[in-house]
């Protein structure tokens, strides 16, 4: 919403999405010279495109946004790489695909040597915790766009990421049914979504307030997004029959509609509340709406998967991310997210409204 506290940060989704909208229909409108390959309708989580009749490519990318401006004010680089390399494969998997590779990109106001080595410490923790590699990238001396906070440490960082998936393999969402079960996985933070109603709602990196653990308000922003690949990937492969995936990033829960499912979505038992968003909450005075509509609140990855088997999926999902429970269903209003604990409903670009 326009009056969102997002918004009055200085980050509109709604008008993105309308802006976003505009640039899709032009692409949609290119004509590659030969019958188009893509399978996967656009605004899933990745695409995919067909290799041959039974073998896809799947591909996505994305950056680390507003994180790095947490990661210049203190000067420490080493962790965002984690988080550039989860919004990328944990957006993949939910086609279905098994991530292999990803490409990075990294504009820099000033090529510092330490500044890039902590940046690819990063990059190599997460690619590892992903099971990818990392076989290229570019390096973009920008001066004269890019500009620190404070300066020369300004830098962007984003990547490119690209995996494998059998045709008759790709999560659609056409599987997906009214009961349905919904397992959420728990998040490790803030992830990289929301950094900027984060840094004005909590403007002293330095602050140890309590409930954090001892952590600074900044050790507390820069918690590297949760990686679910292999959690993800051991389901695929498991008996249970895995209906959808869905990232929690910008947009908060609204992002299970992603999953393009002739369905709606009731999240009646969410996962516990980490601190930091009580306090994001607190001191921004943002409602109740805007926080969900904003933040991960603490579920950073969502399962779908018919009822009679939610136990054996927490079951083996819990083995890699301890806390994954049970958090809702699917229900017959296709795109409304109700979260009935708040007495809150929604949709995308409309926000949470009390229902």
């Amino acid at each position: 919403m326009a009056d969102s506290a997002y918004a009055r940060a200085g980050v509109d989704p709604s008008r993105a999405e309308r802006a976003i909208a505009g640039l899709v229909e032009v692409l949609r409108t290119i004509d590659p010279g030969r019958p188009p390959r893509s399978i996967v309708g656009t605004g899933h989580y990745a695409a995919v495109i067909a290799l041959d009749e039974r073998t896809g490519i799947a591909l996505c990318t994305d950056g680390v946004g507003s994180k790095v401006i947490v990661a210049e004010q203190l000067g420490r680089f080493d962790t965002v790489g984690i988080d550039c390399v989860a919004m990328n494969v944990n957006d993949l998997v939910c086609v279905g695909a098994e991530p292999l590779a990803l490409l990075d990109y990294i504009a820099v106001e000033d090529a510092d040597p330490d500044m890039l080595r902590q940046v690819g410490e990063g990059l190599k923790a997460g690619a590892e915790q992903a099971g990818v590699e990392i076989p290229g990238g570019e390096l973009a001396q920008l001066p004269e766009l890019i500009r620190g906070h404070p300066s020369p440490r300004g830098f962007d960082l984003a990547a490119a990421a690209f995996g494998v998936v059998a045709l008759d393999s790709v999560l659609s969402g056409d599987r997906i049914a009214h009961g349905d079960a919904v397992i959420g996985l728990p998040a490790s933070g803030i992830h990289s979504n929301g950094l900027t109603l984060a840094r004005r709602a909590m403007p002293d990196l330095g602050e140890t307030p309590p409930g954090l653990g001892g952590r600074t308000v900044g050790e507390e922003l820069l918690v590297p997004t949760a990686i679910y690949v292999r959690a993800a990937l051991d389901l695929l492969r498991s008996d249970v029959e895995v209906r959808g995936l869905a990232h929690i990033t910008g947009d908060g829960l609204l992002n299970l509609v992603r999953v393009n499912a002739e369905v709606g979505w009731s999240i009646h038992s969410p996962l516990p509340l980490p601190p930091v968003f009580g306090l994001i909450a607190a001191r921004g005075g943002v409602e109740e709406g805007d926080m969900w509509e904003t933040f991960n609140m603490g579920c950073g990855f969502c399962c779908v998967v018919p009822a009679s088997q939610a136990d054996a999926a927490v079951d083996l999902l819990a083995r890699r991310r301890p806390g994954a429970a049970v958090i809702g269903s699917a229900t017959a209003e296709k795109s409304l997210v109700e979260l009935p604990h708040a007495r809150l409903a929604g949709r995308p670009g409309e926000g949470f409204r009390r229902g």
